[in-house]
């Protein structure tokens, strides 16, 4: 799994693997689901990041594992 912010292009990507992205929907407005095809989620954009995250939060990342 990767977690991208892209700063450029005010966006951050979640890959939860490596297969081939086959097809792409906007699910809600800035929020693109990438699908394989399995028809299964492989990864997640969030567009306008800097709308939805304070950009002090942007350079700290927290992981939670169980």
């Amino acid at each position: 799994m990767r977690l991208k912010v892209d700063t450029k292009n005010d966006a951050l990507y979640l890959r939860l693997d490596e297969s081939a992205v086959v097809e792409s929907e906007e699910v809600r407005p800035g929020i693109v689901l990438d699908y394989n095809a399995e028809d299964q989620v492989v990864g997640i954009e969030i567009l306008g990041i800097r709308k939805r995250i304070p950009e002090q939060m942007l350079k700290r990342l927290e992981f939670e594992t169980l």
